[in-house]
C-alpha cells in the first residue's frame, strides 16, 4: 500500500528540511536563487502573458528546475510557503528563512527590518487612509527598498485590521536593487493576494516613474506584476484612467467601479465618449 504523504504544516523546519535536500551538490546561495526564480516565474506566467515577460520566464523556469533536479521539492516548498502565510499572514516568512540561512549580503548593508518594526510603522502610517480611498477608490503604498516585502506585508495586514479590503483598494509598489530579494517580495505579495508590482532596479539611479497603476518601464528595470494586478477591478481602473486622460469631460467616481460594471460608448448625438455603470 502506498504511503500517504504527511500534511503540510507550513513550518520553518519543514521548509529548511526540504531546502537542505536540494543542496547536496551546490551552494545554498545557488539553490536559493534558482528556487526563488522558479517560484516567481511560475506565479508570473499564470497571469502575465505579455510577450516581453512570458517567453523569457518560461525559459528561465525550465532552466532553474533542471538545475534543481526535479519539480517535486520546489513544488512542495511553494506549498509550504502558501500554508505558512495562510496560517499566519503576519510574518515575513521568506525574509526570515533568508536570514536564518545566512544568505544576506552584509557587505551591501543587507539587513531586513524585523516584521514587528514594520508592523509598528504601518500602524502609524496607515491611520488616515479613508479620505484617500474615498477620493479615488484606492491608494498606493510604496517601498523603494522592499527587501522580501515585510513593510508591504505589514501594511496589507494593517489595512485589513482597519476594515479596508486591500485587495480592492491598495496597489502595492515595490523596488529593490537585488533581484533575488525583489522576487521574494513578489512571491509573498502574490500569495497574499496583493495587487501591484515589484521592479528590480536601482531606486536612486534608475527610479520607476509614472502612475502606480501604469508605471513607465525603462531600460534596466525588470517588472514583476502580481496576479491580482490583472483582476477585473484593477483593469477597469487602468482603462478608466486612460479614458479620463484622453477625454477630460469623462468623470466617474473611481471608488464605485469595484461594485459596478462600467460600459464605455460613444454618444453620436453629442459627439463625445460616455460611460454607463450597471
Amino acid at each position: 500500500m502506498a504511503k500517504h504523504s504527511e500534511a503540510i504544516q507550513g513550518t520553518e523546519k519543514e521548509f529548511l528540511d526540504e531546502f537542505q535536500k536540494l543542496c547536496y551538490s551546490r551552494s545554498s546561495w545557488q539553490v536559493w536563487a534558482d528556487l526563488m526564480a522558479a517560484m516567481a516565474c511560475s506565479i508570473s506566467n499564470v497571469a502575465d502573458r505579455s510577450p516581453e515577460h512570458y517567453e523569457s520566464r518560461e525559459k528561465e523556469y525550465a532552466q532553474c528546475i533542471e538545475r534543481l533536479g526535479s519539480v517535486e521539492i520546489p513544488a512542495k516548498m511553494l506549498a509550504i510557503i502558501v500554508e505558512a502565510l495562510e496560517r499566519n499572514p503576519e510574518q515575513d516568512f521568506l525574509g526570515e528563512m533568508y536570514m536564518q540561512l545566512n544568505l544576506g549580503n552584509h557587505w551591501k548593508g543587507q539587513f531586513f527590518t524585523p516584521y514587528c518594526v514594520c508592523k509598528m510603522m504601518s500602524e502609524i502610517t496607515c491611520e488616515d487612509v479613508d479620505s484617500h480611498i474615498e477620493k479615488q477608490g484606492y491608494l498606493s503604498i510604496c517601498d523603494p527598498a522592499c527587501g522580501a516585502g515585510a513593510t508591504l506585508i505589514a501594511a496589507a495586514n494593517t489595512m485589513k485590521k482597519c476594515k479596508h479590503n486591500f485587495q480592492n483598494h491598495v496597489v502595492f509598489v515595490a523596488q529593490d536593487i537585488d533581484r533575488i530579494t525583489g522576487i521574494m517580495c513578489y512571491i509573498q505579495l502574490s500569495l497574499l493576494g496583493c495587487a501591484g508590482w515589484v521592479a528590480v532596479a536601482n531606486t536612486i539611479s534608475n527610479p520607476v516613474c509614472g502612475d502606480p497603476l501604469m508605471p513607465d518601464e525603462k531600460p534596466g528595470q525588470e517588472f514583476w506584476y502580481t496576479p491580482f494586478y490583472f483582476r477585473e477591478e484593477w483593469c477597469r481602473r487602468r482603462q478608466l484612467k486612460i479614458f479620463r486622460e484622453q477625454f477630460g469631460a469623462l468623470v466617474v467616481p473611481l471608488r464605485k467601479i469595484e461594485a459596478e460594471r462600467t460600459t464605455f460608448y460613444f454618444d453620436f448625438e453629442k459627439g463625445e465618449y460616455k460611460c454607463q455603470n450597471s
